[in-house]
């Protein structure tokens, strides 16, 4: 396992100050309501179209393989998924799968309740940790050839890996660009990449840590599993169902985490819209049945 380079954790401090640093300018412009609708649509449209990337593509499709859709399509994912500005997509992957191997045991890049102490100060900083600390110690570090192979043996997925950077470029000029097509003015661009870009990242950025940190804390469980993975409703919106977090590792290969009809999960909408007009196919669901005999071994346990 490499260790992260004083150059690695700089430039992920900076992904994580930078756009935090930016909300707080945004803050006081909101307040002023010096916020046009150009700015909500470009902040709207970066934010599906990233984050999308990431619960979509990123999470459900290439590290679970909970559907298969053609090479295109999923280096379309890959790239939106990297504008999301956490990492190449075989980095976010490999670490992905490791926790999953791991979950809440040694060896867990995040995991909030691995290698800190008893009382309010431990869990404060198992919390840190699995929200933004584990950013500046263990992001990356996974092997790509040990917890992604099938990514690592893709060209494709290699050169969009390699070429993150450029695409965090992208990330930032896109948002600039159509705020300026929207209102002909470089102040429409300026507002366009604070909103659509450093804000959109910041935000993005904690609702998916929160689901690392809080998702696995607070919140409700259902189901047998041997980690402390929850349920947390609030988040489902903003996470795009990824909040649905317990039912997740109660079901990793699950295209549908909102196994409920009232947990709201737009990514598995995003998903089933795919499968009805044909982009992906052999979707994996998991039948009321086997939901049932799972959720029964809780109440055979007690």
């Amino acid at each position: 396992m490499k260790k992260m380079t004083k150059t690695e954790k700089i430039v992920n401090l900076g992904a994580v100050v930078v756009p935090f640093a930016a909300a707080l300018v945004a803050i006081p412009l909101l307040w002023n309501r010096l916020v046009g609708p150009s700015d909500l649509i470009v902040f709207g449209v970066m934010y599906v179209l990233t984050a999308f990337g990431i619960t979509v593509g990123f999470h459900r499709m290439l590290t679970h393989r909970s559907f298969q859709t053609s090479k295109p399509v999923e280096y379309a994912f890959a790239t939106f998924g990297s504008m999301a500005v956490q990492g190449p997509v075989n980095s976010w992957v490999a670490d992905h799968r490791k926790h999953h191997a791991h979950t809440d045991k040694e060896g867990d890049p995040h995991s909030p309740h691995v290698g800190h102490e008893d009382g309010v100060r431990g869990v404060l900083a198992g919390l840190w940790h699995a929200h933004v600390g584990w950013l500046l110690a263990e992001q990356g570090r996974a092997d790509w050839k040990r917890y992604a192979p099938d990514l690592y043996e893709d060209r494709g997925m290699r050169f969009i890996s390699r070429h993150f950077v450029a695409l965090v470029a992208l990330s930032l000029l896109l948002p600039a660009a159509l705020g300026f097509a929207l209102t002909g003015t470089l102040l429409g661009a300026a507002t366009g990449l604070l909103w659509g870009g450093l804000v959109r990242i910041f935000l993005v950025h904690h609702v998916t840590w929160s689901v690392n940190s809080v998702c696995h804390f607070l919140g409700s469980r259902r189901f047998n599993t041997d980690d402390e993975s929850t349920n947390v409703f609030w988040l489902a919106l903003p996470s795009l169902g990824e909040s649905w977090h317990h039912n997740h590792h109660a079901f990793p290969r699950s295209a549908t985490h909102g196994l409920r009809r009232w947990e709201l999960d737009p990514s598995a909408v995003v998903i089933a819209g795919m499968e009805k007009l044909g982009i992906a196919r052999n979707v994996v669901r998991i039948a009321p049945e086997r939901q049932a005999a799972r959720a029964a071994e809780v109440a055979d346990a007690a």
